[in-house]
């Protein structure tokens, strides 16, 4: 469903009437295109503190991106603020006096992104600037309109950094804001030897990807960028939906499986349709079957919890078992904010995806140890589909405006988010659970 307020306010009227009652003003953002694929200006690198990045001017060019200026430039289409080397107090000032200077001239719909350091537990002064950093991100996110996104990135390897980074200075982060993503040391057998040279536009040729649910919705674009992105896309859905799934794979170029997640033998049967084996496990399967707890029949309960949790566990350990899933793989599963703050009519829902990130917290750093597989999820908020449509229409416009870019998103945001966390480049990225969701004021 068009978002018609968002149209209105593009209009010179609708500016004036917003501005004048104080409404929210969302600005169209610009997302990948073949056209765009990039944001149109140039990139500003700041630093605050002494950088503790390690990097040659040619390593920078190469993980922070080789159009990279320190010179200061009109309307900035990106600003990339290195703050690893932000220690103390006094230091924690040079943020300020960094970003005070552009951050009103950075272009509509560009990017600030914050390069923090982990918190070091031996040192509580430099952990508490660095959690500053925190604070300071997602309070600048929520001010600076337009629009615009700002992110942190704390970064344990900066050379791991490059499709992070890649990602959150192009279009397809437009929807992704306030988010704080953590990029640790990539393992040095983590990309598969089959793997062939990396490639940035298409970084998934050669590679296998299984999408549940892909028949529609979300899924669907999910399939389609993986697909865009090189994939060999298999649509999985259940057998009601299979005359969908096949309809998306042939357009794609991929193959359909006709299974029902939740059966015992789900992760066998995926299993046995794909003997030459899997490189990224997309969990995007479920449903929602909304009540309040008090008139919430058993059964309600369990199908929603076997759907979008059970069905997740049962598969995810079949495949990492049988080594289907091959050593450098992805694992992508879908939460939701609803499971991170909570929602009325929904403690069967939003039990299922809190479910889904305790499940990644667990899980990422063994499945690399032991399958050299990252485990990530997306925590989608108010997304623009058939779903949200039926929604009520104030509860619905309620929905759209209480982000930080007061818009509903579209699942190709989803999408380029999970394609980004199944790049063979993100395998410093694991155990992270991304918003996409416009910066929501829930579960901030």
């Amino acid at each position: 469903m068009a978002d018609r307020y968002l149209s209105f306010t593009g209009t010179a009227p609708g500016r004036f009437l917003t501005r004048r009652l104080g409404l929210p003003q969302p600005a169209p953002l610009q997302r990948w295109s073949p056209e765009r694929p990039s944001l149109m200006g140039d990139r500003l690198l700041l630093t605050a503190g002494k950088s503790d990045l390690g990097l040659t001017d040619a390593d920078a060019r190469t993980a922070l991106g080789r159009d990279l200026t320190t010179a200061p430039c009109g309307k900035p289409a990106a600003v990339v603020l290195d703050a690893t080397g932000v220690r103390d107090v006094e230091t924690l000032a040079e943020v300020h006096a960094a970003l005070h200077p552009v951050v009103r001239s950075v272009a509509e719909s560009g990017r600030i992104v914050v390069l923090g350091a982990p918190l070091e537990s031996a040192d509580h002064h430099q952990a508490a600037v660095q959690q500053a950093l925190e604070g300071f991100t997602r309070s600048l996110g929520k001010e600076i309109g337009r629009g615009r996104t700002v992110n942190l990135v704390r970064l344990a390897d900066a050379h791991a950094a490059e499709s992070t980074l890649r990602f959150l200075l192009s279009p397809k982060s437009a929807y992704l804001s306030g988010q704080v993503i953590e990029v640790g040391s990539a393992p040095a057998d983590v990309t598969a030897p089959h793997d062939p040279p990396h490639d940035t536009d298409r970084p998934l040729t050669g590679r296998t990807a299984l999408v549940t649910g892909g028949a529609r919705g979300i899924g669907e674009a999910v399939a389609e960028t993986l697909a865009r992105d090189g994939a060999r896309v298999v649509v999985l859905d259940v057998p009601q939906a299979e005359q969908d799934a096949r309809r998306v794979a042939d357009r794609l170029g991929g193959t359909a499986l006709a299974l029902d997640i939740t059966s015992p033998d789900a992760g066998a049967r995926i299993a046995a349709a794909l003997p030459d084996g899997l490189d990224v496990l997309v969990h995007n399967a479920g449903i929602t079957r909304d009540r309040r707890l008090v008139n919430m029949p058993a059964e309600h309960w369990s199908s929603v919890l076997d759907v979008n949790l059970a069905s997740v566990l049962r598969t995810t350990d079949a495949l990492l078992e049988s080594g289907t899933l091959k050593r450098g793989g992805r694992i992508v599963a879908t939460a939701s904010i609803a499971g991170l703050a909570g929602n009325a009519g929904q403690t069967n829902y939003g039990a299922s995806k809190a479910g889904i990130v305790g499940l990644v917290r667990a899980l990422a750093p063994r499945a690399r140890a032991e399958h050299g597989v990252t485990v990530n999820a997306v925590a989608p908020g108010f997304v623009e589909t058939k779903m949200t449509a039926a929604i009520p229409l104030f509860i619905r416009e309620a929905g759209r405006r209480m982000n930080s870019l007061a818009q509903g998103g579209l699942p190709i945001d989803v999408a380029e988010t999970t394609a980004w966390l199944a790049d063979p480049g993100s395998s410093g990225v694991n155990g992270q659970v991304v918003r996409v969701c416009g910066q929501s004021l829930l579960g901030a």
